[in-house]
């Protein structure tokens, strides 16, 4: 009997010998600003910047999603309540998760965050100037929690693959990383090579950030984030040489001028932050027609007097979280059958979308992230 329980103390003993910590190594990793950051990994806990970042922590664990995360920004809920919703059913502990404000309007508090004994902390790019006008990496670095920059809005299209290699790396998810970004590109290759080959006349698009969540007209993309799918989609994004950054606004005199032939709008379920809005609540298991109903509410709008991609019912919505994740290759597909209905008549954006989640992500599909006023579409 006591041989028995020197066995089953020294395998006891293996066992934590052989854990995870043990395994850890300090390693340099270097984030998307070109920042080298010491990081011990796999990391165990991890604070996200914006709530928004599970969509890309859930790609890389399916099953376990929120067992690295102590604490995430608030915006979750407000920012796509349906998914939240499907989260918390699957995860009730969610709920009692930490939450933050914003480094960009100052409510951060890096106390709480200390206090949270995180291995790493991550913040999207668009956080960064905020940050280090607040001198939070250097009151990081003093207590040892090392801050590494992701980035999925401010260039996604150059970004999305370094930072899920990044993660990857950071979470010891390097294969299923890796793997991610083959189906992505297989996914963007069915949309680019077919263009490459047919080289169809580009039609131009008018792609406006948020149409509704205010009675401004009108929010949208440069030559980035959704203003460059359109252009890997096979269209001509109107905004290009009007914004010179990411994002900004063009005005109805603009867009009337311009005449585009086909107008995107992006919408979400933004109650939480412009109750009874006008904005076009596409999004995760949304009611579809009533999406359809507030897009065409849209386009009586001054900016869409006379213009063509109106009178021809050319007038579409999509999701508004494409420009925050590593999923856009969903977005430049339907953008792409919306501009070549008979080049792309094969592939179907909801089928992709749907092996997406089946393959990487922790939630069911649900559909109701597009609609469209082209009733052939």
């Amino acid at each position: 009997m006591k041989v028995f329980n020197r066995a089953a103390a020294a395998a006891a003993g293996l066992c934590v010998l052989f854990s995870s910590p043990a395994l850890a190594e300090t390693v340099k990793v270097t984030d998307v600003t070109g920042r080298e950051v010491e990081v011990n990994v796999p990391i165990e806990h991890v604070i996200l910047g914006e709530g928004r970042q599970i969509y890309f922590v859930g790609a890389l664990d399916k099953e376990e999603p929120f067992k690295r995360v102590v604490g995430w920004r608030d915006d979750f809920t407000k920012a796509d309540p349906e998914s939240y919703a499907a989260f918390l059913a699957k995860y009730p502990q969610i709920a009692k998760l930490p939450t933050f404000g914003g480094m960009k309007d100052g409510t951060f508090d890096i106390e709480q965050a200390v206090a949270l004994k995180p291995d790493v902390m991550l913040m999207n790019i668009d956080a960064k100037t905020a940050t280090e006008e607040a001198g939070h990496i250097e009151k990081l670095e003093k207590v040892g929690i090392p801050l590494v920059y992701v980035d999925f809005r401010e260039k996604p299209m150059e970004n999305t693959e370094p930072s899920m290699r990044l993660i990857g790396k950071l979470f010891g998810k390097e294969e299923k990383a890796e793997e991610f970004i083959r189906f992505r590109a297989e996914q963007i290759a069915k949309v680019t090579d077919v263009l490459s080959k047919a080289n169809p006349e580009r039609p131009l698009v008018f792609m406006e950030r948020a149409g509704g969540y205010s009675d401004d007209c009108c929010m949208s993309f440069g030559d980035e984030n959704f203003g460059k799918m359109v252009e890997f989609a096979g269209g001509r994004n109107m905004a290009k040489d009007i914004i010179p950054g990411t994002f900004g606004t063009v005005n109805p005199e603009q867009i009337i001028a311009a005449n585009p032939d086909q107008v995107i709008i992006t919408g979400g379920n933004w109650e939480g932050y412009v109750p009874g809005g006008n904005w076009v609540g596409v999004g995760y298991g949304a009611d579809e027609k009533e999406a359809l109903r507030k897009l065409e509410n849209l386009t009586k709008r001054p900016a869409f007097t006379g213009v063509k991609a109106v009178k021809e019912g050319n007038v579409h919505a999509i999701w508004h979280q494409f420009y925050n994740n590593p999923y856009q290759f969903v977005a430049i597909q339907q953008i792409a059958k919306w501009l070549h209905p008979d080049l792309f008549k094969d592939l179907d954006p909801e089928v992709t979308f749907k092996e997406l989640h089946e393959r990487f992500l922790p939630l069911p599909y649900e559909s109701g992230y597009f609609v469209s006023l082209n009733v052939s579409q």
